[in-house]
C-alpha cells in the first residue's frame, strides 16, 4: 500500500518525536490490558487473520496459565488498503492506551506508523508485512510475527539456479512490499551470477488496461522466466490479461510468491491444512497451470490440526469469503506471542502497566487531532524485550526470534500448479535448500548444502509439457542479431568478409562455417546479421571487437578470437572450436655436406679434451697395471704402442688387453661410461647434421627468443602483441607489426641485418597457413607455449553462449567439426618436422661433468696406487738394509762394509731402487723377498756360531 501524504506524516512524526517522560505517571493495578489490530478487513489476508485473531484472544482468556485474573482486550481497526487511514486508524488505537499492536497488515502502513511506535514506545508485530527492510535497526519496535521476504527471494533464486536460467524478469506491485522484495531478489541472483533482466512495476490501483500494457512490454523482451510479487487481491489479474497474451502457453515460466497460495487456500483450492480442498476450478486453474507457487512452510502438528478443525466449524465449511490461509496461521500465532509476553512482563513488574503524559504534545487551536490523548508506554523496552525472548510452540511450529529478530527456521513448500490443482513438488528451508524431504527431518540431520541429493519432484509447465523452458527468447523486436565479423586483409581461409551490391554483409571461412553449422543444431532459429568491423586494408583490433561486445553495441563476435584472460572478464565465449596457441615461427636452411662432416657433432676443444683423457686413462691404466699385467710389460716401444692401442680401443670397447688390478678395472669401468655416453650423443648429432635443416638464427625456442635482442614479428590486431609486452616482459621496440603472409615471409627472409625480423610469434592455425605455402625455408622451433583456442564472444550472461557451446561439442563429437576443417585446411607435414630443427654442435659445457668424475678417479686411482707402492717399498729397504747389516758382521764381508756409501748417494740410490721396485714385475719381488729373508738366516746363524768359537 501507498503511504500517507507527506504533510501530514511529517506534522504526527515531529510531534511525537518530542515526547518525553512526563512529570506524572499513571500507575494501578489492573484487571485487563488492551491490545491493538491493524488490518484490511475485506482483503484475502484480513478475511482469514481476523477470525484467527478473535479464536485466539478466546483461547487466551480462557487459558488460566496465561495472563491469570487478567482479561485481554482487542482493539481492532479497520485500515481499507490505505496508507493514510491506516495512520488515522493507529492514531485511535494508541488513544485506549494499548500495550502492542498486532499489525499493520501491509509493509507500506508499517514503514509509517513505525515511526509512530518508537516514539511512544508501544512495539508492532505484524503478521503479513514482509518487506525486507522493516528488519533495519531503524524500527526497533516493529517486530514480524512471518516470515521476511529476504527468505522468499533467497528460495526463488535458488530455484532459479536450480533449473540453470540466467535471467529473470521480475513483474511486482510498485510499493515498499513489491520494491524492497524485488530487490532482495537481485542481491541474491547476483549471488549465483544470474540476474533480474528487467523489472515491471504496476501501482495498486493499475486497471487492466495497464497490466495489459506492461505485460506486452515485457513479451517483448528476451527472458521468458517472470517471478510475479504483487498482493493477494490483484494478482489473479495479471494471469488472466497474460492468458489473453498467450503468455502462459509452452516456453514461459512463471515463479509466483506466497500471495498465490494464499489466494488458493482461502478458496479452498489449495492444498490445505489436513483436510482436502474443495477441488479444482477450471476458471482459474487454466489461468495459473503450470506456475511454481511458494507457500509458507508449518509443520504438521496436533494444535494445527485442532485449529482447522475449529476453524472449519466456525466458518460452517462453506464461507469462502473467510477462508483459511498462512495468514490465518501467523495471525493466530501473533496473539500468543503478545500474550506470552505480556504474561512475562507484569511477572517482571509487579503486575502493573505505566503510561505516562508529555506536556509538549498537545493540539494545536482549533485542532481536533487529539493528540494529547496519545502517551507513552514507560514499559515499551521491557515488553520488547519479553516479545524477542518469547519461545513455544504454536500452529505454525517453533515460534522464537533470532539474532537477526526474525522468526528461526524459515521454509517454505514448493508447489506446481497443474491442471487438476496444486502438487507439493519440494521444499526450501533456509537450513537446507531445496529438497523433496521437509524440513522437519533435515533439522535432525547435520547441515548438507552440496546438492547430491535431490532437489525437487519433475514440473509440469506451461502447456502441459514436462521439458523444461530454455527460460528466453530472441527478443521480439523484428532485429536479428547483430553479429560482428572481422574485415581482415590476411589469412582468409578462416574468415573472409565482404559486401555486395546491395550493401549485403557476408562471411565465410573456417569460422564462419564453424558458426553456420552449429547454429542450425539449434532447437531454435536464430535469426543473425553479419557486422564487418574493420576497413579492409588491415586488420582490426580485436580487443576493440569483443569491447562492442560487451558495450551492447554488437549482439556476438564471430571469427578467429582467441579467448584469452582480459576478454572472460567482460564477454562470455563459446566452447573452443580449435586449437590456437602461440608459437614460434624461425627461417632455416639446408647445410651442404662436405668431407669434414664426421668433425662437427664437436667443437674444436671438445675433441681436444676427448683426445687427451683417451691418452690420460691409457697412461694411468698403464701404470696401474705394468707391475701385475704381462699384456702392459715389454720393451719401451711396445709398451707405448700398447698405450696408444688401449686408449683409443676403448671408443670401440675394442681393446684385447685385459685389466687385473682393483684400481685398473675401476678406471676402466668409469671411462666407458663415458665413452659411451660420448659415442651415442655423437651418432645423435651427426645425424641431424647430415639430415635435419638448420636455424639461421640462434632462436631455438621461448628461452632464447627472450635473451635475444632481435626484432620480433607479430601479427595485427591479434592478442599477441600484448602477450608479448605484459607476460614476457620484452619491449615493444623489438616488436614489429605484420599483415598479410607475403609480409611474414618477406620480414624472414630479410633478417634482422636487413630490416626484417629474427622471428615471428602468432597463433599455429595462422602458422600452419602460412608453412603451406613456405614450407621448405621456414619452421616452428621450440613448443607450443599457451593453450589458447578460439570462440565466439558474446554479452555477459547471454544464454546463447551455453546452447552453442553444447551445438559446438556436438559437431565435435560427430566429425563435422574436423570435415570443416579438412573443406577448408589442407594438413601441413612441415609443422611438424620441428625435432631436430637447429641442432647445434656439443661443446665441452655439455660434458665437463663426465670428464671432471673421470678425472678425480684416474686421480684418486694414482694416488692409493703409489702409496701402496711406497708402503712396499718401505718394508722392502727395511729388508735389505737388515740383510746388509747381517752382512756386515760376517768376518768376510768386514773389508767390505768398511766402505761405506755417502749419505746423498745412498738417498739416489733409494730412488732409483724405487723405480726399480716398480718396473719389477710383483711376482719377482715376492721372489726376491723370500731370497732375502733366507739369506738373513743364513747369515744370523754363521754369526752365532763364530760367537761360541771366540768364547771358547
Amino acid at each position: 500500500m501507498g503511504r500517507s501524504p507527506l504533510l501530514f506524516l511529517l506534522l504526527i512524526y515531529l510531534s511525537l518525536a518530542t515526547i518525553t517522560k512526563s512529570q506524572t505517571t499513571n500507575t494501578q493495578n489492573i484487571t485487563s490490558i488492551n491490545i491493538g489490530a491493524l488490518y484490511t478487513y475485506n482483503s484475502v489476508i484480513g478475511r482469514a487473520a481476523k477470525l484467527a485473531i478473535e479464536m485466539a484472544l478466546e483461547d487466551v482468556n480462557s487459558d488460566p496459565t496465561i495472563l491469570p485474573g487478567i482479561k485481554l482486550n482487542l482493539v481492532s481497526q479497520d485500515t481499507k488498503c490505505s496508507g493514510f487511514l491506516a495512520t488515522v486508524e493507529a492514531l485511535q488505537v494508541l488513544e485506549k492506551n494499548v500495550v502492542a499492536i498486532i499489525g499493520p497488515q501491509s509493509s507500506g502502513g508499517s514503514h509509517i506508523l513505525s515511526h509512530v511506535a518508537n516514539s511512544l514506545q508501544v512495539p508492532l508485530l505484524s503478521f503479513s508485512a514482509t518487506d525486507p527492510t522493516l528488519s533495519s535497526l531503524e524500527f526497533p519496535y516493529f517486530l514480524r510475527a512471518t516470515q521476511s521476504d529476504q527468505f522468499q527471494m533467497r528460495a526463488i533464486a535458488d530455484i532459479v539456479e536450480f533449473f540453470q536460467w540466467r535471467e529473470v524478469t521480475a513483474i511486482y506491485v510498485d510499493d515498499d512490499y513489491g520494491r524492497n522484495g524485488i530487490a532482495a531478489l537481485g542481491d541474491e541472483l547476483a549471488l549465483r551470477r544470474a540476474k533480474i533482466s528487467y523489472k515491471a512495476g504496476f501501482g495498486q490501483a493499475a486497471d487492466l488496461t495497464e497490466i495489459t500494457d506492461l505485460l506486452i512490454r515485457v513479451n517483448l523482451l528476451e527472458s521468458r522466466v517472470f517471478v510475479l510479487h504483487v498482493n493477494p487481491d490483484s494478482g489473479l489479474n495479471v494471469f488472466s490479461v497474460a492468458q489473453k497474451l498467450h503468455m502462459t502457453e509452452s516456453g514461459y515460466v512463471w515463479i509466483v510468491t506466497d500471495w498465490l497460495a494464499a489466494v488458493l487456500d482461502s478458496k479452498g483450492y489449495g492444498l490445505g491444512y489436513g483436510y482436502e480442498s474443495v477441488g479444482a476450478n477450471p476458471k482459474v486453474f487454466n489461468l495459473i497451470q503450470g506456475s511454481i507457487v511458494l507457500r509458507w512452510h508449518t509443520p504438521d502438528s496436533d494444535l494445527r490440526l485442532k485449529f482447522v478443525s475449529r476453524w472449519r466449524n466456525k466458518t460452517g465449511n462453506t464461507d469462502s469469503k473467510s477462508g483459511l490461509n498462512a495468514y490465518s496461521l501467523y495471525a493466530y500465532d501473533s496473539v500468543w506471542i503478545v500474550a506470552h509476553a505480556i504474561d512475562q512482563y507484569l511477572k517482571t513488574k509487579g503486575n502493573s502497566v505505566d503510561f505516562s503524559i508529555d506536556p509538549k504534545l498537545h493540539d494545536v487551536n482549533g485542532s481536533t487531532l487529539h493528540l494529547a490523548m496519545l502517551k507513552i508506554f514507560n514499559g515499551g523496552k521491557g515488553l520488547l524485550q519479553d516479545l524477542l525472548s518469547t519461545n513455544f510452540t504454536g500452529v505454525t511450529g517453533q515460534v522464537q526470534f533470532g539474532p537477526s529478530r526474525d522468526l528461526i527456521q524459515p521454509a517454505y513448500d514448493i508447489i506446481n500448479v497443474v491442471s487438476t490443482g496444486p502438487r507439493l513438488i519440494g521444499y526450501w528451508s533456509n537450513y537446507s535448500g531445496l529438497s523433496v524431504v521437509s524440513p522437519e527431518i533435515l533439522y535432525q540431520k547435520p547441515q548438507n548444502l552440496s546438492g547430491q541429493t535431490r532437489k525437487l519432484y519433475d514440473v509440469v509447465w506451461p502447456g502441459g509439457t514436462a521439458q523444461q523452458p530454455r527460460g528466453w527468447v530472441f527478443p521480439n523486436n523484428g532485429q536479428p542479431l547483430r553479429i560482428g565479423v572481422p574485415n581482415k586483409v590476411s589469412f582468409r581461409q578462416f574468415v573472409s568478409s565482404w559486401s555486395d551490391s546491395e550493401s549485403n554483409n557476408n562471411a565465410s571461412g573456417f569460422c564462419i562455417d564453424v558458426f553456420n553449422v552449429a547454429i542450425k543444431l539449434l532447437p531454435y532459429p536464430v535469426p543473425c546479421s553479419f557486422v564487418l568491423i574493420g576497413n579492409g586494408t588491415s586488420n582490426p583490433i580485436y580487443d576493440d571487437i569483443i569491447n562492442m561486445v560487451a558495450q551492447n553495441k554488437l549482439d556476438a563476435a564471430v571469427g578467429d578470437i582467441a579467448i584469452v584472460k582480459n576478454r572472460t572478464k567482460i564477454v562470455d565465449f563459446t566452447q573452443p572450436y580449435t586449437g590456437a596457441g602461440l608459437v614460434i615461427l624461425a627461417p632455416v636452411k639446408h647445410q651442404s655436406s662436405s668431407a669434414w662432416a664426421f668433425l662437427k657433432p664437436f667443437t674444436l676443444p671438445m675433441w681436444c679434451v676427448i683426445g687427451a683423457f683417451f691418452l690420460l686413462v691409457g697412461i694411468v691404466v698403464w701404470i696401474l697395471e705394468h707391475r701385475t699385467n704381462e699384456e702392459f710389460r715389454g720393451p719401451p716401444r711396445e709398451q707405448l704402442a700398447t698405450i696408444f692401442w688401449f686408449s683409443f680401443s676403448t671408443m670401440f670397447f675394442a681393446h684385447r688387453q685385459n685389466t687385473v688390478s682393483v684400481l685398473g678395472r675401476f678406471v676402466l669401468i668409469v671411462w666407458l661410461f663415458v665413452v659411451l655416453i660420448i659415442t651415442s650423443s655423437y651418432t645423435a648429432s651427426l645425424t641431424s647434421i647430415l639430415t635435419i635443416q638448420q636455424l639461421t638464427t640462434g632462436i631455438t625456442g621461448l628461452d632464447s627468443l627472450i635473451a635475444s635482442h632481435d626484432p620480433i614479428g607479430y601479427q595485427v590486431g591479434k592478442f599477441t602483441k600484448n602477450y608479448l609486452i605484459e607476460e614476457l616482459n620484452i619491449p615493444e621496440s623489438r616488436l614489429v607489426p605484420l599483415n598479410t603472409i607475403e609480409e611474414y615471409a618477406d620480414a624472414l627472409m630479410h633478417g634482422p641485418q636487413g630490416g626484417g625480423v629474427a622471428a615471428i610469434v602468432d597463433e599455429k592455425p595462422y602458422v600452419d597457413l602460412f608453412l603451406l605455402t613456405y614450407c621448405d625455408n621456414y619452421r616452428i622451433v621450440g613448443q607450443e607455449f599457451t593453450r589458447e583456442g578460439w570462440g565466439f564472444a558474446f554479452q555477459r550472461d547471454s544464454p546463447l553462449a551455453v546452447d552453442l557451446s553444447t551445438a559446438i561439442l556436438t559437431l565435435s563429437e560427430n566429425g563435422e567439426l574436423q570435415r570443416i576443417h579438412d573443406q577448408h585446411l589442407t594438413s601441413n607435414e612441415c609443422s611438424a618436422e620441428d625435432t631436430g630443427i637447429g641442432a647445434n654442435r656439443l661443446s665441452l659445457s655439455s660434458f665437463w661433468g663426465l670428464f671432471l668424475i673421470s678425472g678425480i678417479v684416474c686421480f684418486l686411482a694414482l694416488i692409493i696406487y703409489f702409496i701402496m707402492i711406497c708402503i712396499q717399498f718401505k718394508k722392502h729397504y727395511k729388508n735389505d738394509s737388515d740383510t746388509r747389516e747381517d752382512q756386515a758382521t760376517h768376518p768376510e764381508n768386514r773389508l767390505q762394509c768398511g766402505k761405506q756409501q755417502p749419505r746423498q748417494l745412498a738417498s739416489f740410490s733409494s730412488f732409483k731402487e724405487l723405480i726399480e721396485m716398480w718396473n719389477t714385475k710383483e711376482e719377482d719381488i715376492r721372489k726376491k723377498r723370500q731370497n732375502s729373508g733366507e739369506m738373513s738366516r743364513k747369515y744370523s746363524g754363521n754369526g752365532s756360531l763364530t760367537s761360541q768359537h771366540s768364547m771358547d
